[in-house]
């Protein structure tokens, strides 16, 4: 158990000045995506009706349901919290398949509930040493044929949360080493099935993460124990889920000394991570060839096998279609073109059924190219699209690295954009004057002296 010895004296001990600057925008970054999503996503379908049921349950009023109000149980606000966070897919991501921040901000900020405060630093701080030891785990991970068979989020970045809230309650290395073996026997959202069948699952994901991790860090810090060989172990996580094998270097490499925030997407569209490229394909046509829907005879689109499997099928329309284009290489395009951008509200049912969106994807084909997988999924979502006209000229482009992915970052202006985009959608969107509020706060994050001056910020109406 000395890997996860030196692991967790890292986990207790780093401090936020030893990560660089470019890494603690990326934190920022990260906290502000989160806000806005959570707002955005407060009124997706399920949502209120999670918030009503938290609320109906009652308890001991210890965190905030963000932008409803009122308190309830901090396992029980963080369900909520994270699942509105996640809801329109327009969280931080990792690849392959980890969603970190729409669990570890919602948790980390209920965390500062329970410990009665916190500074913005030692917020900061928490979020980033939880996202680098979760990135870690996750690249140290050898997937089953090339790919995850279950929702790395769950397995993998319920870790992130964990060491959040374990750093913000301020546990001893003791208790932190127990709450992250007990987060080892609390995985949440394990089945990627319910992405690809187009279920409210995929927004309980982050909820069941938020909700689990923060019990591990509250019953560690009462005394109960967890496995101590929580990753190496002859039961513990990388012989349940990486078939005892692993990569140690890319786990424990330069400790302390590099660190894999860097790895982080941040998506400028709110679809599935794995639909980007294409998006960005399709509107680099528009720009530069001057596509339009009219011009279109046929779309071929190349992808490699795992994206395709994830969301290259053909698009149908079924019980909750939000999801379904959400996670449809097919829709994504179709409303690009149609519209000339993605924005949430080209992801609301109405848009999704206009009727000549359907026109559109019936002329998008979508295969699966093993040539386009390099081998280093975490790298690759490479995407070849050729566009036939009518009039019978064929248009190609590849995109090797979607926007807003690690080599291709947004710009502030862009993660500003983004922001406030989320924080106007839905049917509790928030002023201007807070829009502008938090924006503030979160860039100067680190001088904020009381991290909860951002809770009433997203949790009151305008």
């Amino acid at each position: 158990m000395e890997l996860e010895k030196e692991l967790v004296a890292y986990i207790v001990n780093a401090r936020l000045e030893d990560f660089p600057q470019q890494d603690v925008n990326i934190a920022k970054d990260m906290v502000l995506t989160e806000m806005g999503a959570v707002v955005a996503g407060a009124t997706a379908e399920g949502c209120q009706t999670l918030v009503d049921l938290v609320k109906e349950w009652g308890g001991k009023e210890e965190a905030t349901i963000l932008v409803y109000g009122g308190k309830v149980p901090a396992h029980h606000a963080v369900l909520a919290n994270s699942a509105m966070a996640r809801a329109l897919d327009i969280d931080d991501a990792m690849i392959p398949g980890m969603h970190v921040g729409a669990s570890s901000v919602p948790t980390a900020l209920a965390a500062a509930e329970l410990a009665g405060g916190c500074t913005g630093r030692e917020f900061l701080g928490a979020i980033a040493t939880g996202q680098d030891v979760a990135a870690r785990i996750n690249f140290a991970t050898t997937y089953e044929g090339g790919e995850p068979t279950w929702d790395a989020s769950g397995v993998c970045g319920i870790f992130a949360s964990t060491i959040a809230a374990g750093r913000i309650l301020h546990l001893d290395s003791s208790q932190m080493w127990n709450a992250l073996g007990l987060t080892l026997t609390q995985p949440g959202g394990e089945s990627m099935q319910a992405i690809v069948d187009g279920t409210l699952a995929v927004r309980l994901f982050q909820g069941f993460i938020s909700r689990n991790a923060i019990l591990c860090a509250q019953l560690a810090q009462k005394g109960f124990t967890g496995p101590k060989n929580f990753l190496e172990g002859p039961w513990g996580y990388f012989h349940l889920y990486s078939r005892d094998q692993y990569d140690r270097g890319a786990l424990m490499g330069g400790l302390g000394e590099r660190f894999e925030l860097n790895k982080t997407m941040f998506k400028g569209y709110p679809s599935c991570g794995a639909t980007i490229a294409s998006t960005d394909a399709i509107l680099h046509l528009i720009r530069e060839k001057g596509v339009s829907p009219e011009d279109v005879a046929r779309i071929d689109i190349k992808v490699m096998p795992y994206t395709y499997k994830l969301v290259g099928h053909p698009f149908k329309i079924g019980e909750k279609p939000i999801v379904n284009a959400q996670f449809s290489i097919p829709y994504c395009v179709a409303s690009a073109l149609l519209r000339k951008d993605s924005r949430l509200r080209h992801f609301q049912e109405e848009a999704i059924k206009n009727p000549r969106i359907a026109e559109l994807v019936r002329k998008i084909h979508v295969t699966a190219d093993p040539a386009l997988d390099l081998g280093r999924m975490e790298f690759n979502l490479r995407t070849d699209m050729k566009v036939t006209t009518t009039g019978g000229d064929v248009y190609q482009t590849i995109v090797d690295i979607p926007s807003g992915f690690p080599g291709n970052p947004l710009s502030r202006e862009q993660h500003i954009e983004r922001f406030r985009d989320a924080a106007t959608h839905g049917g509790r969107s928030l002023s201007v004057e807070r829009i502008e509020k938090i924006i503030s706060t979160v860039d100067r994050i680190g001088e904020v002296e009381e991290i909860r001056r951002l809770i009433p910020l997203l949790s009151s109406l305008d």
